[in-house]
């Protein structure tokens, strides 16, 4: 029989964040391309502002339904002939709403690429907005909500955000609407807010792809260039405030056999210097499977099949009014609730007596600095990447800067920054459970005032 040799390693390639390429087209959109070699399906994103704060008092959900509808039929074709015409150029296009605005994803194979920012360009340029489609997106939306009621992390992701921000506030109610507020829409208010706030002078596109052959300034100004309106001033973002004292919520759910838990308070955005300590700190904590979460609660103890703490931009700005979620989630049988929180809560305090390691900070390195090259593996990777820095604010070189940063970071200076994103009093508490079972327990534990609700 005859072997073949083993193989040798190679050497390894340096690697960086692909470099974008900014420019504008002559109706105000700005444009960043990337041309990434072999990538032979192209991704575009495009920012649109229209944040959820701008959404109408009483009208939340607006913005979801709107762009829901974008792809529902233009000025030129029906929903049903705009998604054959999808179909036949072998593309998908999506959007959705978010505290900071509307976000609009194409992929399509790079040799159809001009038929399908033609599509893009039609929906964004002359959506129709037809009452039927309008009224079936409503009715798809008001289906929805009970199932997200029902589901125990959106439950308490509902929870956490209503008890975390002022009412005023439109982060303190769900990103795409109530029953009561969606239930209100109709094409007359999607189109008032269409003619709002969607417009090329305040909208970005990132396309990322294979551009070889590609005249890519003729086919954005035959296609996304031939989308007008008028300029806008920037709307005005209200700070992010949050109640973060030290507090319980328990969400009844009577005869459930688990809790969910969603810890958090909210924290610096990606504009503080903090944040690449933060995000290693908290990787340490609860980013993966050997972190030290999941070491007591799932390998010691058994209380879950996982713990994680992770931190979410809610909104980042260059302007210091930004803010992130920093959370720790999981769920845990519910006899076992009271001893899973008494011992998370022993893993916040022993980390603050005795910091992370050397080893602990070293592996959480490698494995948010060294598989980036497979995480940016895709061209629709690196424009979501890039598109995120554009909505947050954050220059062009901001993700290969924090790689970077990441490496430099020290052991100190990451359990400093987690133990600032968690400290023990100062965290809300939301579980999801059987509260005449899980109360009590909880109430031992000297966490913070215990709350339950029933809605």
């Amino acid at each position: 029989m005859t072997f073949h040799p083993q193989p040798q390693p190679g050497q390894a390639r340096p690697w960086a964040f692909p470099a974008p390429e900014r420019g504008a087209l002559p109706n105000g959109l700005t444009v960043l391309r990337c041309h990434r070699p072999g990538q032979q399906v192209v991704a575009v994103e495009v920012n649109l502002a229209a944040p959820l704060d701008a959404e109408p008092e009483g009208l939340d959900g607006v913005a979801t339904i709107m762009a829901r509808a974008l792809s529902e039929g233009t000025d030129k074709r029906s929903a049903e002939e705009f998604a054959a015409e999808l179909e036949r150029c072998g593309a998908t296009l999506d959007a959705h709403a978010d505290h900071p605005g509307l976000r609009v994803s194409l992929e399509v194979p790079a040799s159809r690429l001009h038929k399908a920012l033609g599509l893009l360009a039609e929906a964004l340029r002359a959506p129709a907005f037809a009452d039927s489609e309008v009224d079936r997106l409503v009715r798809n939306r008001l289906d929805e909500i009970p199932h997200e009621l029902a589901n125990p992390q959106r439950r308490a992701a509902k929870e956490l955000s209503r008890q975390l921000f002022p009412p005023t506030l439109r982060m303190s109610r769900p990103r795409q609407g109530t029953e009561e507020t969606v239930a209100r829409i109709d094409s007359a208010a999607v189109r008032a807010f269409y003619e709002a706030h969607v417009r090329p002078a305040t909208a970005t596109a990132v396309v990322v792809g294979d551009l070889t052959g590609i005249d890519l300034d003729d086919v954005l100004g035959e296609t996304l260039g031939a989308w007008t309106g008028d300029c806008a001033e920037p709307l005005p973002v209200p700070p992010v405030t949050a109640d973060d004292t030290g507090r319980v919520v328990i969400v009844d759910r009577p005869g459930a056999v688990q809790t969910q838990l969603l810890i958090g308070r909210i924290g610096p955005d990606r504009h503080e210097r903090v944040w690449p300590a933060q995000v290693l700190g908290t990787y340490c904590l609860g980013g993966t499977l050997t972190s030290r979460l999941d070491k007591v609660l799932r390998e010691e103890k058994g209380y879950t099949y996982g713990v994680r703490a992770f931190g979410q931009v809610l909104r980042s700005t260059a302007d210091g009014k930004g803010a992130s979620m920093l959370a720790i989630s999981g769920s845990v049988d519910t006899p076992n609730t009271g001893p899973a929180l008494d011992d998370l809560w022993k893993v916040l305090r022993t980390l603050a007596e005795g910091g992370l390691t050397d080893a602990e900070r070293d592996v959480a390195v490698q494995n948010l600095v060294g598989v980036a090259p497979l995480k940016f593996e895709t061209a629709a990777a690196v424009a979501g990447t890039l598109a995120d820095q554009v909505e947050q604010e954050l220059p062009d070189d901001y993700q290969a800067r924090l790689y970077a940063q990441l490496a430099q970071t020290g052991t100190v200076e990451a359990t400093s920054a987690v133990l600032a994103a968690f400290p023990v009093d100062r965290l809300v508490t939301v579980l999801v459970g059987d509260a005449a079972q899980i109360e009590e327990p909880v109430r031992a534990l000297g966490i913070g005032e215990v709350t339950v609700v029933t809605n």
